[in-house]
């Protein structure tokens, strides 16, 4: 599908507006990025941008989209014309999927006429927001289970069909080992997964038709849903019944059962204790209902016997805080072949925008591997990791240090050049390894769920002084 359309209104009355004044060619520099972590955490993880590369390889505008701006009676027909024969040219860069991302530092920057990177705003925001929302909270999830596998099951809870789809997609990337949306196997091999619901048990006359039916049907992959009427008295005798006349003649161990309500620690042990018993270790237990990671590590912590975790509407929606606060900003203009800066200002100064074209970097512990701090640099700026480094806040200007034996590496790679697509996306398995990979350069104390450890975004002094200065000339 051609989302060339899904923009703001105010993108389309922009760009007539550029081209009218004649200033749709001028180019600018905007940067999307946030300004904090969601659930307040020590850092977030880039998601969407196969889907970013999709669109913009795609923007074109219809007969039909041109009829339709006609009928508005508000743009130029030389405007309309301009969009019929739309071809799109800007530079694009961005910080590939799955890396761990942090507030204030630019995740995509798009260079190109004012009126076509103006256009980008809405589908750029869309489509980072809430993969990298979703990509996140999967990712505190499934550190929180500490190992133990997690299941993506939110489909129906999702906020609308691309909820379902792309949040899958951006799960798996987190960290999920499946889905149990189908489509989003078919269309990006996340392994689809399931088990059964109440209503397979109900359908039978009794549990132990239901599980033994069930079990013949699917024995290599028997995970037995005993939570329908009760699962110490019922649910559990009667798996364990199946278990042994259905699969133990098979030579089958590998098999399961799975809780979705009640106090999930003490069913759990309860379940472990009778499983052992009678004889089958090898067992797996899977709990859902309505888990999170908070859920999830207190009832770890409380003893509870769990192999792995379905979980929800929780993730799927990221309940706790389902909104990713990107945003997009003109940071830059090109006037007589020169960069000239352009910066936001506001009463709040969080809202204050970091200007001119930049590149970010990652500086790395030589000794560690572990990530030390991001630095953003102007745009012809390089960092020398042979020697010595200094590194400060920009906004306490006096705490500075300075480093040594370290690596660095830019974080952005190239997307588009003048329009012509220049990036290969990896496979979505290779960018889940690579997400797991990354994650582990970050300090624990910044992975923290509750009060983690700041990670520290500064900039070059060459970058500060640019910022200082137009705040300066604004307040004078």
């Amino acid at each position: 599908m051609n989302h060339t359309m899904l923009t703001d209104f105010y993108e389309l009355t922009m760009a007539n507006g550029y081209f009218r004044e004649g200033i749709g060619d001028k180019i600018a520099y905007f940067d999307m990025f946030f300004r904090k972590v969601p659930d307040m955490g020590g850092f977030a993880i880039m998601a969407g941008v196969e889907q970013l590369i999709e669109y913009m390889n795609n923007l074109k505008f219809s007969d039909d989209d041109i009829a339709y701006l006609r009928s508005k009676g508000i743009f130029d027909e030389a405007f309309l014309d301009y969009l019929k024969n739309f071809k799109f040219e800007c530079d694009v860069w961005a910080i590939p999927e799955g890396t761990p991302i942090f507030p204030n530092e630019p995740i995509v920057t798009v260079r190109g006429p004012l009126l076509q990177a103006q256009f980008l705003e809405t589908m750029v925001l869309l489509t980072v927001n809430h993969q990298s929302l979703i990509a996140t909270k999967s990712n505190r999830i499934v550190r929180a289970a500490a190992g133990r596998p997690v299941m993506e099951f939110g489909s129906r809870r999702a906020q609308g069909y691309d909820g379902a789809i792309y949040g899958a997609r951006a799960a798996y990337i987190g960290g999920v080992c499946g889905t149990a949306c189908t489509i989003s196997d078919q269309m990006f091999s996340v392994p689809a997964l399931g088990t059964m619901a109440h209503s397979w048990v109900q359908s039978f006359d009794s549990e132990y038709e239901a599980f033994a039916a069930y079990a013949k049907c699917y024995p290599d992959n028997c995970v037995l849903l005993i939570d329908t009427y009760n699962v110490l008295k019922s649910g559990l005798p009667n798996a364990i019944r199946v278990f042994n006349d259905v699969l133990k003649p098979l030579g089958i161990t590998n098999c399961g059962i799975r809780i979705d309500s009640g106090d999930i620690t003490y069913l759990t042990r309860k379940c472990r204790k009778a499983l052992d018993e009678a004889g089958w270790q090898s067992a797996k237990i899977v709990i859902s209902n309505s888990l999170d990671e908070y859920i999830i590590g207190d009832i770890l912590r409380q003893g509870a016997c769990i192999d792995s975790f379905g979980v929800g509407e929780r993730l799927i929606t990221s309940r706790s805080e389902p909104v990713f606060g990107g945003v997009y900003k003109l940071v830059a203009v090109e006037e007589n072949d020169e960069i000239v800066p352009k910066i936001k200002i506001s009463e709040n100064v969080s809202k204050i925008t970091t200007p001119y074209f930049k590149t970010p970097y990652r500086l790395f512990s030589k000794e560690t591997g572990m990530a030390i701090a991001d630095v953003l640099t102007t745009y012809d700026e390089t960092i020398d990791d042979s020697g010595k480094y200094e590194i400060f806040d920009p906004g306490n200007t006096w705490k500075r240090k300075t480093l040594t034996d370290f690596e660095v590496r830019p974080l952005q790679v190239r997307l588009f050049d003048k329009g012509r697509c220049v990036y290969e996306s990896p496979s979505l398995e290779e960018i889940k390894n690579y997400c797991k990979k990354e994650v582990e350069t970050i300090w624990d104390e910044v992975k923290r769920f509750e009060n983690p450890h700041e990670y520290y975004v500064d900039m070059s002094q060459k970058l500060w002084d640019i910022r200082y200065k137009l705040l300066a000339g604004y307040n004078a």
